[in-house]
């Protein structure tokens, strides 16, 4: 057989890559024109929704922390095969360790700050532990394990917001009382974009990349997703890798969580978490789990997430179509990553 031709190949890899997203697309234009709606302008309105003007970018902006940051730590316990479903629960916890130091403590305000986060972290790492103790010494299925912390959590920060954390006035589904002025993250100009929690995402997908790519850890990691009874018998200590891969994503799932009680809401609220643990597990799936890929992919759905409100005014389409947009994505990459496998199962070896 022929080798290949660069053309081919060129055209091979741009039809792999650029495939699901026209194929979701067409999809969702389907949709569209099922409801007699206009095929391709909701794109454009989303888009135009998200990027009119500098208050839209801070909130993009603002969007796209939490999910860089969950998106990274997903990236860790991706690459060791293990189904990290509780985020959600991790970033809940993170902002109730948060809101404990944001209540209790009283510090300048850069020593509270760092108070703040490093309990943030330490609250989601100790979520991502116990799910992470279910799935080695119990041998629960870390989707199960997480699904399970993930409604314990949910429960408890309910608890503390309706009972001990109530307000004065009285409990309420707007949560606690604020925090004090020092425990909140600065924000740029009257915007609720705050440049510390970027900075520390843009740190997070590094520590991610480096810790994947070019430490001996992420290689025994990879290793134990390749094949994990292989990865045991040489040698690789799997349960403590597996404990510590849980660890660090809770730690980055609960510094989301810190940063979006302190430095978007000033407070607990019973949604804290708001699905971000779930739409980070989308975004390290639509990057190919490469914690490089997870800013591009979580700036595309915090887009779409900020964007699709406009469709109900100008449109009068319901704005969860962005939803589906982003469903439909992921599962033509899913789908497109199913057929390459199988053709590369079935196509001979050039010779």
């Amino acid at each position: 057989m022929k080798p290949k031709t660069q053309n081919s190949k060129l055209a091979s890899s741009l039809f792999w890559s650029s495939g699901p997203i026209v194929a979701a697309l067409l999809l969702t234009a389907l949709i569209l024109l099922a409801v007699g709606a206009p095929p391709f302008q909701p794109f454009v309105e989303i888009f135009r929704g998200a990027l009119e003007s500098p208050q839209k970018w801070a909130d993009v902006a603002t969007a796209w922390v939490p999910l860089a940051l969950v998106g990274a730590g997903m990236s860790i316990t991706f690459a060791g095969g293990l189904w990290n479903i509780g985020a959600e629960g991790q970033i809940i916890l993170g902002a109730i360790f948060a809101a404990w130091v944001a209540r209790n403590v009283l510090l300048p305000q850069p020593l509270l700050l760092a108070l703040i986060i490093l309990a943030g972290m330490l609250g989601g790492a100790l979520w991502g532990l116990l799910t992470g103790t279910l799935r080695v010494y119990a041998h629960v299925h870390e989707i199960f394990a997480g699904l399970g912390m993930n409604f314990i959590a949910t429960a408890l920060v309910i608890w503390l917001i309706f009972n001990p954390w109530k307000q004065a006035r009285g409990a309420t589904m707007s949560g606690t009382e604020p925090f004090p002025a020092a425990a909140w993250i600065p924000r740029l100009g009257n915007t609720r974009l705050s440049p510390l929690a970027v900075i520390l995402a843009v740190i997070a997908v590094l520590v991610a990349y480096f810790l994947l790519k070019g430490t001996r850890f992420g290689l025994e990691l990879r290793a134990m997703g390749k094949n994990m009874r292989a990865a045991y018998l040489q040698g690789i200590p799997t349960n403590r890798r597996m404990l510590s891969a849980f660890v660090i994503c809770g730690a980055l799932a609960g510094l989301a969580g810190a940063l979006q009680a302190t430095a978007v809401y000033h407070r607990l609220i019973p949604r804290i978490s708001g699905g971000l643990g779930y739409t980070g597990m989308l975004v390290v799936i639509l990057a190919g789990f490469r914690p490089e890929l997870v800013p591009a992919v979580a700036f595309f759905f915090a887009a779409v997430g900020v964007g699709s409100p406009r469709l109900e005014l100008n449109m009068q389409l319901d704005a969860s179509l962005g939803g589906v947009l982003k469903g439909a994505i992921v599962l033509s990459v899913l789908l497109f990553a199913g057929l390459r496998k199988k053709l590369a199962r079935q196509t001979p070896p050039d010779v």
